[in-house]
């Protein structure tokens, strides 16, 4: 039963060969090195490059359900390589050089992923075809436009980013509002359940213990607390994501909000002559209620948006198929191409992503207290995870490389607000970004002071 339950979580979980069954939960005292709660990518990337490093290091994974279960195992199949909340950086010049480091730390990241889902045969369908950002709208074009002169004035060059005409965009997406688009090559369409599951298998090659159906109620002093066990380690690293309101006392240091996403039934080939991707390109466009997509390795189309904050940081795994968050996406898949007008969608789901309140992800350790943290990609970790797993695992090993010299490194997460101010504001933001999408499809037109506000908050 508990099989059929993990099935259902999407149609990644559902296309899985896999049978998820769950392993071993944790039971009784037990000791580590290193303890990892949460078996997620940013987890099981930690613990593959301890072990590689150094394979005798005592590596512990406690992981509430099983591997894969949030959302590196329901994400939209995005390995880019970008990061949240970058662009403040690259804005303030003291602060740009590292920046740029860090772009180019998370263009690697996607390459990184390939090589070892190569060296691994964790067969993921990984694709790099790169992602196309397409005008939909006039507003559009100018945004675009100006974001690839401001990274070519950063040093990336066109190999990195650049602008399609309305002729060569439409000629690799034919989206119905095709004005151009902004190319980047950096990121690779993937089925991230196949990725996440491959990934534990390999880590418990190399030795790692992975407990799972064990939720961590607490971290403590070194130590994870389970109803059934605990850990004790040296270090503990959180690696829980939108999932981390349910850990005692971190309530607010990221919230949930989630995304809901959509896959039509394996489409014809000549639907696909009419919509491009070719490639296997990942797209979206400028709004800022973010939407995402992908044609997936057996034919379908996966499309995604950004859904709800719910009060008090509730999560939820799973939705009905009336949702009317599912409606938004269907209806905004079948705006930008009207051929799937008549597909059938197949499979509905989505869950929680993790949200920091200054917008930007972070990772750390705190050698004091033994307690090292990663994570709060804001929709955007495939790649992010990856990066953060090899960055951890440098500060935990005590390597002075240059990626434990990346900004995003040592900050620890703003607190939120607490309830109601937290959910009013969210919802806000929420409904001021969507009044200023709905105003440029509506008039070819942006809000000048309505987005100028929206951008105050979060960039």
């Amino acid at each position: 039963m508990a099989a059929e339950r993990y099935r259902s979580l999407s149609f990644w979980h559902d296309s899985l060969a896999d049978d998820l069954t769950p392993r071993a939960s944790l039971s009784g005292d037990h000791a580590a090195d290193v303890a990892i709660v949460g078996a997620g990518y940013t987890g099981l990337w930690t613990a593959y490059y301890l072990k590689k490093a150094q394979p005798g290091l005592e590596v512990t994974i406690v992981e509430a359900e099983i591997a894969g279960f949030g959302a590196s195992g329901r994400n939209g199949g995005w390995c880019l390589g970008a990061l949240a909340g970058i662009d403040k950086w690259l804005a303030d010049p003291a602060r740009r050089d590292g920046a740029i480091s860090l772009m180019r730390a998370m263009f690697d990241a996607v390459d990184e992923v390939g090589r070892v889902t190569e060296a691994e045969e964790i067969s993921c369908d990984y694709a790099k075809g790169g992602t196309i950002s397409v005008a939909t709208t006039a507003p559009h074009v100018g945004m675009l436009q100006r974001q690839v002169e401001e990274f070519r004035s950063l040093g990336f060059g066109e190999e990195d980013f650049g602008w399609l005409d309305p002729g060569e965009c439409r000629s690799r997406i034919g989206t119905r509002r095709n004005l151009g688009g902004m190319f980047m090559s950096h990121c690779a369409a993937i089925h991230p359940a196949k990725l996440v599951r491959g990934l534990a298998e390999v880590v418990e090659r190399l030795g790692v213990r992975i407990y799972e159906l064990s939720p961590v109620r607490s971290i403590g002093e070194r130590t994870v607390l389970t109803d059934s066990g605990q850990v004790r380690a040296g270090v503990v690293l959180r690696a829980t994501e939108g999932y981390t309101p349910r850990l005692l006392r971190h309530g607010r240091k990221l919230i949930p909000i989630h995304t809901m996403m959509v896959a039509t039934e394996p489409l014809p080939e000549s639907v696909w002559d009419e919509i491009g991707l070719a490639e296997r390109e990942t797209f979206g466009d400028p709004r800022r209620v973010t939407i995402y997509g992908l044609r997936t390795a057996d034919g379908r189309l996966a499309f995604g948006g950004r859904g709800e904050y719910y009060f008090g940081s509730g999560i939820r795994d799973t939705f009905p198929p009336d949702d009317a968050g599912f409606r938004r996406v269907q209806h905004t898949l079948v705006d930008l191409f009207p051929a799937l007008r008549e597909a059938e969608i197949t499979h509905r789901w989505g869950g929680p992503v993790g949200v920091p309140r200054d917008w930007r992800p972070s990772v750390g350790l705190n050698r004091l207290s033994g307690r090292a943290w990663a994570g709060g990609y804001v929709g955007e970790g495939v790649a992010a995870s990856n990066l953060a797993g090899r960055t951890v695992a440098d500060l935990i090993l005590e390597r002075e490389t240059e990626l434990v010299g990346l900004p995003w490194v040592g900050t620890p997460f703003p607190r939120w607000e607490p309830e109601p101010v937290r959910w009013v504001g969210v919802k806000a933001i929420r409904a001021l970004a969507e009044s200023v999408d709905a105003t440029e499809m509506r008039s070819g037109k942006t809000p000048k002071l309505r987005s100028r506000v929206l951008r105050s908050f979060v960039g």
